[in-house]
């Protein structure tokens, strides 16, 4: 058995295996190891949406959009599908409509105002009921969240440089070797930790004093959808302009933000924004809502559930909303970092903290830190 390596990555994620793939595509020996059998956290708990139009015009923008350029690499390569649906940003009220046509005006992204007519016409999902305009964005992907990672690292083990021993756990770092809880002892000179919302294991005095926070997310799936064409474009409310740092600087962002705040209060405690991702089998994932830290319990919470439900209901339709399937997620999250980056030690460096972004940026983020280290 192969015991040495150029790169140990600790964490089978999304984060971790675009680690591994940048890695390797250097031509560096990778050795990537994870605790679960498969990947079970976040990386499979999500939307599925490759989202660049939530990211800030600049670095973060243009590291999102390579990000993009790579899913599209490994789907044309057979690896995992990855379809160019787009996005549609509804505008159901005059204040969200204002901050659409400010970004929109802006030509700094790739957006187009729709019409109420074109925007159902582009996406039967749209509820047309008092549907003002879409924002429609060319970006957006959509890939399957519950087996591209897995994909990924099935194909990244049959590639020359790198290996993936999935369901082992490090349970201590010595540099340049890394210690299985089986016993088991690889060496490489570099060490990258890509640990997830694991905190506590590894380097956990850094970790917890970072500045990174845990964030949990409850999220639906519904049966599947009548008559629902294959690449409808992914869908987004009024509320989701509060969430995402693209529209943080439009000056009419305010005005809905305090609406907001006013008449569903309920919304901001839960951190809810409402979303709606379409997969050819007809079923739709809707979600979500952010609780952080100390709020976070291992319970999820009706009333989250059907605050979705209720908010949701007014700005898409569906000819089936029966619930199939409820979950959460937890991630951790940098208040102002993209992902959260130190030299642990000699050789040894953490990786953790994409936020919800993990999907959209993991791999930009990781050929950024490739090109600084190599």
């Amino acid at each position: 058995m192969q015991t040495d390596y150029d790169v140990t990555i600790i964490g089978g994620g999304i984060v971790g295996l675009a680690q591994a793939w940048m890695a390797s595509r250097r031509g560096l020996s990778v050795l990537l190891l994870d605790r679960t059998d498969v990947p079970v956290g976040a990386s499979v708990r999500n939307f599925g949406m490759i989202w660049p139009i939530g990211q800030p015009i600049g670095q973060r923008y243009d590291t999102a959009m390579r990000s993009r350029n790579f899913w599209l690499e490994l789907s044309e390569q057979g690896v995992i599908e990855a379809e160019a649906c787009g996005s549609i940003h509804l505008a159901h009220r005059e204040d969200e409509l204002a901050v659409l046509e400010e970004l929109s005006s802006s030509n700094q992204y790739p957006t187009k105002m729709l019409t109420a007519e074109e925007t159902v016409r582009r996406s039967p999902l749209a509820n047309p009921s008092g549907l003002l305009a879409g924002m429609y964005s060319e970006t957006e992907l959509r890939v399957d969240p519950r087996t591209a990672s897995l994909k990924l690292s099935q194909w990244l083990d049959t590639q020359d440089k790198v290996t993936c021993k999935y369901s082992t756990p490090v349970v201590r770092v010595e540099a340049p070797l890394v210690h299985t809880a089986f016993g088991d002892r690889f060496s490489a000179p570099r060490i990258v930790i890509c640990s997830g919302s694991d905190l506590q294991t590894l380097y956990a005095d850094v970790l917890q004093s970072s500045g990174l926070k845990l964030c949990k997310l409850q999220m639906l799936k519904t049966a599947s959808q009548a008559n629902l064409p294959r690449n409808t474009p992914h869908l987004a409310s009024g509320l989701t302009l509060r969430h995402y740092t693209a529209f943080e600087h439009c000056q009419s962002l305010a005005a809905l933000q305090q609406r907001i705040a006013d008449e569903t209060p309920e919304l901001d405690r839960f951190g809810i924004h409402v979303m709606a991702s379409a997969f050819p089998s007809g079923q739709v994932i809707l979600g979500d809502s952010h609780e952080y830290d100390q709020d976070i319990t291992p319970f999820d919470k009706q009333e989250i559930d059907d605050l979705m439900l209720r908010e949701l209901r007014k700005v898409i339709t569906l000819s089936d909303w029966t619930i199939t399937e409820r979950w959460h997620g937890i991630y951790a999250k940098h208040p102002t970092l993209a992902i959260f980056e130190q030299e642990l030690d000699d050789g040894v460096h953490a990786f953790v903290g994409p936020g919800g972004a993990g999907m959209t940026m993991s791999f930009g983020l990781a050929q950024n830190a490739w090109d600084r280290w190599m």
